[in-house]
């Protein structure tokens, strides 16, 4: 069974500036969405991640080069067709009124109920199933207005699920979300491509959960080149480190991070065990410190020591000790040195 869900075929994709001119941000894109995969979108500010998810959900017109859908070119189709196997969850805040979240779920099954958008009881099994699959029965009856962003997201998910969708677009759905929705969603979404088989494609600036949960990533830089592969395969390449690169940042491949350039204020000895000499090693190298833990005649020594009831650090310097209760302390002490 071909599990190849949607495919692009030198695929270039722009806007118009003026009637006669045509900005081009990407070309000769040829790639591909399989069942069951998360894959993620990833480039930076105004690279184009927006217009190509718009030209993928059949929106926004490519300059050349087509857009297949089940082999099927999605300009040909008919909306209401195209509803039926394409769902699309956009980051723009929609005035819904007074709608409660089970009523916003429903729409979902515009493209399938009659010309009085009467609910038959196969629709209503797919709402509630859509409501239960993103964990939101407790908020069914609410109205969408009083959720908060994250809550509001997994009802805008339940919605696109309701299209009962082969395929799912999200632009930046985590973008408003804390640290906590946003892995939420994330795994949510990754839960999903498996039980549904869909194939989910989303744009997001959310770099470390990609590496941890994506199947594929499509990374588009800002001269037009969409890279694609494993996560691992694409910082194995540096094409992480070369998409990203900045004034001032940099991508760490050892750890999977991004890191400021800050300046280098020397070398220092740390020795000590546990959690707080891993928090004592990134608290030095924050402010511009090369940390060694292999002891030598460095002139500087910070020894971390703990105990259950409290973390002393204490600094050696030039036979001198001295000893703080805070990383706070110790970062403010060599600062001034």
């Amino acid at each position: 069974m071909n599990d190849v869900i949607l495919t692009t075929h030198n695929l270039t994709i722009g806007y118009k500036t003026s009637r006669k001119n045509v900005r081009c941000i990407a070309s000769d894109i040829s790639v591909s969405l399989l069942a069951g995969e998360l894959v993620c979108l990833l480039g930076p500010n105004g690279a184009g991640k927006s217009t190509l998810l718009r030209s993928l959900a059949g929106m926004q017109a490519p300059i050349s080069g087509e857009v297949r859908l089940l082999n099927e070119n999605i300009y040909h189709s008919q909306p209401q067709d195209l509803a039926k196997r394409l769902s699309l969850v956009l980051t723009e805040k929609v005035d819904v009124g007074m709608l409660s979240a089970y009523t916003l779920v429903t729409l979902g099954r515009y493209p399938y109920t009659d010309w009085w958008g009467n609910l038959t009881p196969q629709d209503e099994a797919i709402v509630h199933w859509a409501i239960k699959s993103v964990g939101a029965v407790h908020l069914a009856q609410r109205q969408v207005s009083e959720l908060s962003d994250g809550e509001r997201q997994k009802i805008m998910i339940a919605r696109a699920l309701a299209q009962s969708p082969i395929v799912m677009l999200l632009d930046e759905p985590t973008a408003f979300l804390d640290l906590p929705r946003r892995v939420e969603i994330m795994q949510l979404l990754r839960q999903l491509a498996r039980e549904t088989n869909q194939a989910i494609l989303l744009s997001t600036h959310d770099l470390d959960l990609t590496l941890r949960l994506a199947d594929k990533v499509w990374l588009l830089s800002t001269n037009g080149i969409l890279h694609v592969g494993a996560p691992e395969d694409l910082v194995l390449s540096g094409a992480f480190a070369d998409t990203f690169a900045s004034e001032g940042v940099e991508f760490d491949v050892a750890s999977g991070e991004f890191h400021l350039h800050t300046s280098h204020k020397g070398e220092i000895n740390v020795r000590g065990e546990g959690i707080a000499i891993v928090w004592t090693i990134r608290a030095l190298q924050r402010v511009g410190f090369k940390v060694n833990q292999i002891q030598n005649s460095l002139p500087i020594s910070v020894e971390v020591v703990s105990n259950s009831k409290q973390v002393l650090w204490k600094i050696t310097k030039n036979k001198t000790v001295y000893t703080y209760d805070s990383l706070y302390e110790l970062i403010k002490f060599l600062n001034y040195l």
